[in-house]
């Protein structure tokens, strides 16, 4: 075991946070903790490594084991190039490289017995330097750094002026080359694109130490955790498995609860009914029962109703009118902003009901396609063509389409004002907003708490046409499931832009990787994408070319490739259906066998034909199901 926490409590003024916590980390563990935002997450982070004090219990780390902790935003201001930034955590290494140059020239100028100690000195460090890797230091930054997104060119920017994501990015490739004992993370793929969050996935799947990360990552949680810390309502409780494995023991938790607490309640109430009844009676021993049973009422421990934060939020979108078949075409279309050519002369369309995702690296143009689609700037070249009665509503993830200057309440009834008071706080109570809240600034609200005013807008838009910029930045697991349940609800058509692959693959039915300044198509979610992305990504420069002869899968337009993937899952139901076919007639033929060797029926001529007669029937069809079935499986 390498970290023990025991009945740790935290309370701000009047919020308890974290009650009576108790658990454990053991070596080379990866758990994760989750919870609800605000739920107090990063709090026992911050408790854990010491940046807080708990109002009670007890922090144990295991004896000579250290700790590194990632927080969410880094103030990493230094005057160091990138690379020399994560050069500062090899300083041992530079250290003993330094003193075995010395070590070597100082050789060259004695011999003896003062050869002879150099020699056993130059051999300890050598020793020394080998077994902390240090030919391979400048390999390993430079791993650390292509993964985590920086190529060469960045190497020697400065880090003072680099984004915060950027800083955060630097920070976090320092921590994972001191390689502590347990890594501790706060959000980490916040500020990566999808390459980086493999890359990072692998990394920590691999890593040698235990790992304690705060996520709402759904699919990086699947893919790293071995367990799952929660805090609910201040209680911490824990799961063996994943995220997918934690979400269906805590809903058959919350439902024995939920049956356990109206159980309880049903009791209270029928005791509360006695008692006044046994009052009523108004004699000496009924009294005397009901103050009995009123004592033993008082007495029982009361179960807290367990907590349903899907249902707080309710998220509905309705188109109000519905598009045409054809709801957006592109042709040509082109975008540089200066030296930097971001896509060029890509074309596709979009048809009524499709939920299409747009992936790719950072810095790609993924972000500009839809201020470009919206006409917040303007293309380089090339034709945006909107099908008939189609209205576009659009989420931007910089909240762009909120006024800073406004409260929450004029936020909406600025831009509804058919909407009464009523109607204006109930859409704003939907999202969480009540009370006073509704009073609140824009520019005063977090990152969270804007994404839900924007959704808000987003739902009173009624518009058949969504484009949708990173919609789940900034939302915590629950947040993000109700507007997966919403959008997979919504009957009109969806284009979004978004790093989420759980989101992506539980919402999108069609991804356009924007790679090479091209798109590649996709008709599927993301598993498929990741199962189809060898086979239809372009081939680079440096790649062989393909053969005159061979069909190029990336020189296909997307309906040719959307044609091709319909034949192939179409083959691959049809080879079900004749798996399926297969075993129910040789399933029938067993039963017929067992017919045939009844003693009833061993007399029987005619019965005896009539089993015969079928089973020949059943061989004949199997015969060509089996041809069949050996055709497809090709």
């Amino acid at each position: 075991m390498i970290l023990s926490c025991s009945n740790i409590d935290k309370t701000f003024i009047d919020n308890h946070v974290i009650k009576n916590a108790s658990f454990h980390i053991e070596d080379y563990e990866k758990a994760a903790i989750v919870g609800i935002n605000g739920a107090g997450k990063s709090t026992l982070l911050k408790i854990i490594t010491g940046q807080l004090s708990a109002d009670d219990g007890l922090v144990t780390f295991a004896k000579d084991k250290n700790f590194g902790y990632l927080a969410q935003h880094q103030a990493v201001d230094s005057e160091n190039t990138i690379f020399d930034e994560l050069l500062t955590v090899k300083q041992e290494v530079l250290d003993l490289e330094a003193s075995i140059r010395q070590t070597e020239a100082d050789m060259k100028s004695v011999s003896g017995d003062e050869l002879e100690l150099l020699l056993k000195k130059y051999t300890s460090l050598t020793n020394r330097f080998e077994t902390i890797n240090g030919y391979a230091y400048k390999s390993e930054i430079i791993g650390i750094l292509n993964g985590l997104g920086f190529g060469e060119e960045d190497f020697d920017k400065k880090v003072a002026t680099l984004s915060g994501g950027q800083k955060t990015r630097v920070a976090l490739g320092k921590l994972l080359l001191q390689k502590p004992d347990l890594i501790m993370l706060d959000e980490p793929t916040n500020h990566l694109d999808l390459n980086s969050i493999a890359w990072l996935e692998t990394y920590l799947l691999n890593y040698k130490g235990a790992v304690i990360i705060v996520s709402h990552d759904r699919y990086f949680l699947d893919r790293i955790a071995t367990k799952i810390i929660e805090i609910d309502n201040g209680i911490v409780s824990s799961f063996n498995g994943n995220y997918s494995d934690y979400a269906i023991q805590k809903e058959h938790l919350r439902a024995e609860q939920m049956k356990a607490y109206l159980n309880q309640q049903r009791e209270i109430k029928h005791q509360e009914e006695v008692i006044d009844k046994l009052r009523q009676f108004n004699r000496e021993k009924s009294i005397k029962r009901a103050e009995s049973r009123e004592k033993m009422l008082d007495k029982v421990e009361r179960l807290d109703k367990p907590t349903e934060v899907k249902s707080d939020m309710k998220l509905t979108l309705t188109p109000h009118k519905t598009s045409g078949n054809d709801v957006l075409q592109i042709q040509g279309l082109s975008k540089s902003f200066g030296n930097q050519n971001l896509f060029e002369n890509i074309s596709f369309e979009i048809k009524r009901g499709e939920h299409v995702a747009i992936i790719g690296d950072n810095g790609t143009g993924k972000t500009t396609l839809l201020k470009i689609i919206n006409e917040l700037i303007p293309a380089d070249s090339g034709t945006i063509k909107l099908g008939a009665n189609v209205e576009i509503g659009y989420y931007d993830q910089e909240h762009h389409v909120l006024h800073m200057d406004k409260t929450l309440f004029e936020e909406i009834s600025d831009d509804y004002p058919y909407l009464t008071n009523t109607e204006i706080r109930n859409t704003l109570a939907a999202f969480l907003f009540t009370g006073d809240d509704v009073f609140k600034k824009i520019s005063a609200l977090s990152g969270g708490e804007r994404g839900r005013v924007s959704l808000a807008k987003l739902m009173l838009s009624e518009a058949n046409f969504l484009i949708l910029d990173e919609p789940t930045n900034h939302l915590d697991i629950t947040s993000k499931e109700i507007l997966e349940t919403a959008l997979n609800a919504y009957e009109g058509t969806v284009l979004y832009v978004s790093h989420d692959r759980y989101f992506i693959n539980r919402t999108a039915s069609r991804i356009l990787e924007l790679t090479q300044q091209q798109f590649v198509n996709y008709i599927g979610n993301y598993d498929y994408y990741l199962e189809k992305k060898d086979l239809l990504t372009p081939v680079s420069d440096t790649a062989p070319a393909a053969t005159a002869n061979e069909p190029s899968a990336q020189k296909l337009d997307w309906k040719q490739q959307k044609e091709s993937q319909a034949i192939a899952r179409k083959k691959e139901n049809d080879l079900k259906k004749c798996e399926a076919q297969i075993e129910k007639l040789e399933s029938r033929n067993s039963e017929l066998d067992t017919e045939m060797a009844k003693p009833e029926n061993a007399t029987n001529v005619a019965k005896l034909q009539e089993i015969a007669k079928e089973q020949e029937s059943i061989t004949a069809e199997l015969e060509i199901l089996y041809e069949k079935w050996e055709e497809l499986s090709e």
